[in-house]
């Protein structure tokens, strides 16, 4: 790996355990309004952003065309908003691990999707390292009790994910990082306002007690502000592909971090499921000798940007 690559891996990597450690804040906003929560995470993490967001900012925003704005409310709806509106709708009748074993499925269908719609076969090693990420996340969560509609929701929550990814390829380059978190941040607010006056009427918005604010706060600042931008930085340098391999380490963290809150503990099939997730991103990431081996026949780890970037 060179300082680029092993640079895009870190900052990957550092996203996801942000993201993964966050799930105790999640649970402390159980009784909060969802589109209010939303629109208040985004909505600060959007104002936090746009001192950030870089020169010449508005003229990039300007330079994009309608499809690529319509591109940019997606992102916001499906990989941001309807992505956390999934799990919950999933956790209402399916325990946690279900939407996040589906969850974790996403480093395959990008692995497979994304190749496809550049009309190229999908890198091998990346391949079979997102096969084992995603057995290494199953083993960590286990699976639970479900229904129909957990499943169901279970798959929304995937698409979201693999949304979230897929969608901002051709936005990353003329935005980068900070200014495409900032326009997404600021999208979704908007967003969840219009669905929480829809659905919720005069009560989607109130003013959160102290554990609630703290919560929203963390979402804001650490999950979002800086775990959006060190995600986006990675998949600048390492592209979509390989990034989305890192996503396995969301239940890593989580299952790590469960013994400090008292949510549960870290036993064998969370040792052994994290020794997979390890293995697969370092063998799709590149950095063993596997990887590097067939980085020719692969062909380059920044085509996706390239050809995607001309949509």
């Amino acid at each position: 790996m060179n300082a680029t690559t092993t640079r895009g891996a870190l900052l990957a990597a550092f996203a996801c355990v942000l993201v993964g450690g966050s799930f105790t804040a999640n649970s402390l906003l159980g009784d909060y309004p969802y589109a209010g929560g939303q629109f208040l995470r985004y909505g600060l993490a959007f104002l936090l952003l746009v001192p950030l967001a870089g020169p010449g900012a508005t003229a990039r925003l300007r330079a994009l065309g309608p499809g690529r704005w319509l591109r940019l409310a997606l992102l916001a709806a499906v990989g941001m908003v309807g992505f956390n509106l999934a799990v919950l709708a999933a956790e209402r009748t399916a325990e946690p691990a279900v939407p996040g074993v589906f969850v974790g499925c996403a480093p395959v269908v990008v692995a497979v999707l994304l190749p496809l719609l550049e009309g190229r076969g999908p890198q091998r090693a990346v391949l079979y390292g997102a096969l084992s990420v995603a057995v290494g996340a199953f083993t960590v969560q286990g699976w639970g009790r479900t229904d129909g509609a957990g499943i169901a929701f279970s798959v929304c929550a995937l698409a979201g994910e693999v949304g979230f990814a897929v969608l901002a390829v051709p936005v990353l380059r003329p935005l980068g990082p900070r200014l495409l978190s900032t326009v997404v941040c600021g999208i979704a607010a908007a967003e969840s306002a219009v669905a929480g006056v829809l659905a919720d009427g005069a009560g989607w918005l109130r003013v959160p007690d102290a554990v609630e604010a703290g919560a929203l706060l963390w979402q804001a600042v650490v999950v979002t502000v800086v775990g959006f931008v060190c995600w986006y930085m990675g998949m600048q340098r390492i592209g979509a592909e390989r990034t989305t391999l890192f996503s396995g380490l969301i239940p890593v963290a989580a299952a790590c971090t469960a013994p400090l809150a008292g949510t549960g503990s870290f036993g064998a099939a969370q040792a052994v499921g994290s020794a997979l997730v390890f293995a697969g991103v370092a063998a799709g990431s590149g950095a063993v000798p596997f990887a590097r081996g067939r980085r020719s026949a692969a062909g380059s780890q920044r085509a996706p940007e390239r050809s995607l970037a001309k949509l």
